[in-house]
């Protein structure tokens, strides 16, 4: 017999790091090739690991719940002489995610009450600590409300080693933080403002009230990631959301024509969401100040054009995957990307590099036969683009003899954007560009 490790496998340029969440196999279990042993999650994905070897898992080296870097051996497996590994001992592949997550960050408020005096505990909350953090508020005696406050300088905003170091001397120095109210300004006929002060909103979610027949359900990890995504875009962004009804009859009817004709040649599906994709593309070409980021008061300009396309779960959840390098595809290479990120989103079976690194999101509420909707950005974005449903209606058309009425396919597109950054002539401007790509299409055009 001799003694083989399983890995901690690399599972995306940003991942460093993941958490147990079940062993799968117990100490003395026979595990045959490909077998799960462990279930593991990061901050992307949930994932099962499988073995690369065929034998007995002798030891466990880490426990549930425990965080394992990326590279370190998670347990010791005994093999035959004569087997043969699939992979050396560096790395083990994964080969199903069970559910795909939003990367969020948690929302802070002021305090309103005051803080525990419990140290962190992993289980505390739902924001990411590594180790050696979690390490140094237990020893340190730092309370959950306390680590919750500091704002991290790490990737996807954790806290590191050094916030929380540098945290410490202003430990038990924190004041409750009341906040102001509003000041609103009105203008009056005559043009002389008057000043006019107005109390914010309470930050606190309102109490429930049980009532007979009611069931509780508790979130699951995925749902709970997504709502404070949501939450935190929200609070992070002003968004303004604009409307455009688009007359997309020559593109409808081109699709119609040649889509037989593709699926035989390329052997992928044409529907229609690489003609949005395509036409979105030479739209931020147009405007390349929607493609980029805030940081603080800096603005991050995107060289690559990288398009989200939200899909929706068969658990009810919402996912990401994203299109990297889109500008660089013509139409059968974005048609081949989204058929395979959309397939792969349905089975659960996207890595965590695959959800990651957006810099523009358009989603198809049409799809599930909506007319419009009013997304909200995909933050570090600062514009989501929502395609309605495509409807006959009839319509004005013009003529050089004059206007009629005909049966036109219609759809209503909604661009949400950062009004931080974005204004209402930029936004309006990208959102009628976008729209012209798409009624401009053309019929004669050859796949």
């Amino acid at each position: 017999m001799s003694q083989v490790e399983l890995i901690m496998p690399k599972m995306g340029e940003s991942v460093a790091e993941a958490t147990i969440i079940k062993w799968l196999k117990n100490e003395g279990d026979k595990i045959a090739l490909d077998e799960p042993i462990l279930e593991i999650a990061t901050d992307k994905v949930d994932s099962e690991i499988p073995s690369p070897f065929e034998g007995i898992l002798t030891k466990k080296l880490f426990k549930e719940g425990d965080v394992v870097q990326v590279g370190k051996a998670v347990a010791q497996i005994n093999t035959d002489a004569n087997a043969t590994p699939v992979i050396n001992t560096v790395t083990a592949p994964i080969v199903e995610e069970k559910k795909q997550e939003i990367v969020t960050e948690k929302i802070t408020t002021p305090l309103a009450t005051p803080v525990s005096n419990n140290p962190i505990k992993s289980a505390e909350s739902s924001r990411f600590y590594s180790p050696l953090v979690r390490n140094i508020a237990k020893k340190e005696g730092v309370t959950v409300d306390e680590l919750e406050s500091i704002t991290g300088s790490g990737a996807e905003g954790r806290v590191t080693k050094n916030d929380i170091l540098a945290f410490l001397p202003n430990k038990g120095k924190q004041t409750i933080q009341v906040q102001k109210p509003i000041v609103e300004t009105t203008i009056s006929s005559n043009g002389n403002g008057a000043s006019v002060k107005s109390e914010p909103a309470p930050v606190h979610a309102p109490k429930i009230t049980l009532m007979n027949g009611d069931e509780i359900v508790e979130m699951d990890r995925m749902r709970k990631l997504i709502a404070e995504h949501m939450v935190m875009s929200k609070h992070v962004s002003p968004h303004v959301t604009s409307y455009v009804e688009a007359d997309v009859t020559e593109m409808v009817q081109w699709r119609e024509r040649v889509k037989r004709d593709f699926e035989k040649r390329e052997k992928e599906k044409l529907t229609f969401t690489p003609l949005f994709i395509e036409a979105l593309v030479k739209t931020i070409k147009d405007f390349p100040l929607i493609n980029i980021s805030v940081d603080g008061t800096k603005i991050i300009i995107r060289k690559n054009i990288n398009i989200g396309m939200a899909a929706a779960m068969p658990s009810g959840n919402l996912i990401v995957p994203v299109i990297k390098n889109a500008d660089r595809m013509n139409l059968f290479g974005i048609t081949a990307s989204v058929n395979d990120l959309a397939n792969r989103a349905r089975l659960g079976k996207l890595v965590p590099d695959e959800i990651q690194g957006g810099t523009y999101t358009i989603t198809n509420v049409g799809s599930f036969g909506n007319s419009m909707g009013t997304p909200i950005i995909n933050q570090p974005q600062v514009a989501i683009m929502a395609v309605g449903a495509i409807k006959k209606k009839p319509a004005v058309i013009e003529t050089p003899s004059g206007d009629t009425i005909g049966i036109r396919h219609m759809m209503f597109l909604s661009h949400s954007y950062d009004h931080r950054v974005v204004d209402g002539a930029l936004g309006g401007k990208f959102l009628r560009r976008f729209a012209d790509y798409l009624e401009q299409w053309d019929v004669n055009r050859e796949i």
